[in-house]
């Protein structure tokens, strides 16, 4: 089966109190800006070639804060995943150098170290290298919210996702938009928020951090080894989250381009688009938090090409 970008309908609107009563238009240049992206990342894993999924059962509803759940997956999400080729992959590599440098606690002030520093500074040099971020970096420069000199977008992109902030009001810089979209965090001990990376899922579950429970989908539109994005429901460290949503193979610097355009394109507190990426049909949210990223996360509609001839 060909290799499809997405799969199920996303639930994550329960998260964030429902879903608007009209859909906007599909945002046409941003779905052509997102599809070059697409086929520009020479990063992306092949499914079936460099991993394995097995998607299992469709998981139930659990409440937000439960920490009952029927698990409907017996095995885990990933398999056979070829971590050589990750190593292998420069921002893949100094990516995963990032991910145990937070505090997974919400109200715990984070420690940057000097070598930490360093470790995100190669991370962006890296990106800043891919023929992803550099087709992002030319559509922003052609609409006037980058400087096309590399040395200050570095730091755009720095002060957007890795700039330390309070996530909590009356604790210390606990938080970054790195470490909410791509490591998760865990509020009270009782919620998971953010969490939408797979490299991070895949190294917590082999880990034994994390514990697959199954899909989340409609009945006609079901996932498959072959998606690029999946709904789901896992636990972590023991905390269940009822619904979420992870891109399957991307590089990081594709996940990365695609939520800076989101973010740079609106100055509004809460931003949506909605976009035709090769098959399927989202919306797209970003949420800021100052000059920084608060949080950012497709809103998965259709798949298959459903859409085509309905919302496009």
């Amino acid at each position: 089966m060909a290799s499809r970008w997405c799969a199920g309908v996303t639930l994550l609107a329960v998260l964030i109190g429902g879903v608007p009563a009209s859909r906007p238009a599909v945002n046409q240049e941003l779905s052509g800006v997102f599809n070059e992206l697409w086929r520009l990342d020479g990063s992306r894993m092949t499914p079936g070639v460099d991993y394995n999924i097995s998607v299992q059962g469709r998981a139930g509803f659990v409440s937000q804060g439960s920490h009952v759940v029927q698990d409907r997956a017996a095995r885990p999400l990933f398999s056979n995943v070829n971590e050589s080729k990750m190593r292998n992959i420069t921002t893949v590599s100094r990516f995963m150098k990032l991910l145990d440098n937070y505090e997974r606690s919400i109200g715990v002030m984070e420690q940057v170290t000097a070598n930490e520093l360093t470790e995100i500074s190669l991370f962006l040099d890296a990106v800043l290298e891919t023929d992803v971020m550099k087709r992002a970096h030319t559509y922003l420069v052609s609409k006037g919210q980058s400087n096309s000199n590399l040395r200050l977008f570095k730091s755009q992109l720095h002060l957007i996702w890795f700039h330390l902030y309070r996530r909590q009001r009356n604790g210390g810089l606990d938080s970054c938009g790195f470490e909410h979209v791509f490591v998760g965090e865990m509020k009270s001990g009782t919620e998971i928020v953010g969490f939408h990376n797979w490299i991070q899922f895949y190294l917590q579950e082999k880990n034994q951090q994390l514990d697959y429970k199954g899909y989340k989908s409609r009945d006609h539109d079901l996932p498959d080894q072959d998606d690029h994005v999946l709904n789901l429901q896992f636990s972590w460290h023991s905390v269940v989250k009822p619904v979420g949503s992870t891109f399957i193979g991307t590089s990081p610097e594709f996940d990365l381009a695609l939520f800076t355009i989101l973010f740079l394109m609106s100055t509004e507190r809460s931003s949506t688009v909605l976009v035709n990426i090769d098959q399927c049909q989202m919306e797209l949210v970003v949420i800021r938090h100052g000059r920084s990223l608060g949080t950012a996360y497709p809103k998965l509609l259709s798949s298959n090409g459903r859409h085509v001839g309905r919302h496009s």
